[in-house]
């Protein structure tokens, strides 16, 4: 039995589509089948079910992924013994993060980051969604929500607000907002509502019930576009549009959202001089950040 075989199991419990984990692992998809079957061979059991929803654990594949999964845990656990108390952080961290922040608040500090650690290597995923720590698809995860289940060590990072904003030609075709009742007769902007994979997202609710956006994406840099070349009212985030020349505000005073992030680290790597090093990177770009991410009361 070969461990690399035991890892691939992992991964195709975790992604049951053959494509996704060769895109993930850079096997084709015929070297994955063939090695999941000689594995299959070599237990005398069969561990998945072939489906056209991918590849679906049977009870043995499960009860095998349990203790493949214990066995990732331990050999993580020793790789991390020489780091914990090392004095040299080196290694490569994979940060899931929401698009917005990682694309205008964090990537932007990457040279930063480069400098103050120069031996690691940091992988910033930023979606419009997220990715699961406790599935290892990252090491840490930038989230809207407070995780409550997974094997993680879970912190808030830093509360951030978002207003209303609009190109001024926008207002001047269409008039002047002056009561939140006004914006039930402007084109909003906003998430595709079947796609929104937080609920703290489902702002124009909190506005105004029955606000119904008329332009949709599920990128809020699409959103923010689409605000900067006048197509309407958007939620934003001020860290991306508060210092905007191309952008005002809107109901500044009535409208203001707070949501929070949430930083989530796998146990498996808390404790290592690379998760410590990223982990104080954020602390110190989040509260050099404050103005970005809260704007004045």
């Amino acid at each position: 039995m070969n461990w690399d075989d035991l890892r691939l199991l992992l991964d195709v419990s975790r992604h049951p589509r053959l494509a996704d984990v060769a895109a993930r692992t850079g096997l084709d998809a015929t070297t994955i089948s063939r090695r999941l079957r000689r594995l299959e061979t070599d237990l005398g059991l069969e561990l998945f079910e072939r489906t056209s929803k991918g590849h679906l654990l049977t009870p043995a594949g499960q009860a095998v992924a349990d203790k493949a999964e214990g066995l990732e845990h331990s050999a993580a656990e020793i790789a991390g013994l020489s780091e914990t108390e090392g004095p040299l952080a080196a290694g490569r961290v994979r940060l899931g993060v929401t698009e917005g922040l990682g694309s205008l608040l964090i990537a932007p500090a990457m040279a930063r980051f480069a400098a103050q650690a120069p031996h690691i290597g940091l992988d910033i995923i930023a979606v419009s969604g997220f990715v699961s720590v406790p599935k290892r698809e990252a090491d840490m995860s930038i989230m809207l929500t407070r995780p409550k289940t997974g094997r993680l060590k879970v912190r808030k990072l830093s509360d951030y607000v978002l207003q209303l904003y609009a190109h001024p030609d926008y207002l001047a075709r269409n008039g002047r907002v002056r009561t939140v009742a006004d914006l039930a007769e402007h084109d909003l902007i906003g998430y595709v509502d079947d796609l929104i994979y937080s609920s703290q997202l489902r702002y124009h609710e909190d506005i105004m019930p029955g606000l119904t956006p008329r332009f949709c994406s599920p990128s809020i840099v699409a959103q923010w576009q689409m605000a900067r070349e006048g197509a309407g009212i958007a939620v934003l985030p001020h860290f991306i549009a508060g210092h905007d020349p191309q952008l005002t505000s809107v109901l500044p005073e009535a409208v203001r959202i707070e949501r929070a992030f949430w930083l989530a680290v796998h146990e498996d790597i808390h404790a290592t001089s690379r998760a410590r090093a990223v982990n104080a990177f954020l602390d110190e770009l989040f509260a050099s950040s404050t103005d970005r991410l809260i704007g004045s009361a």
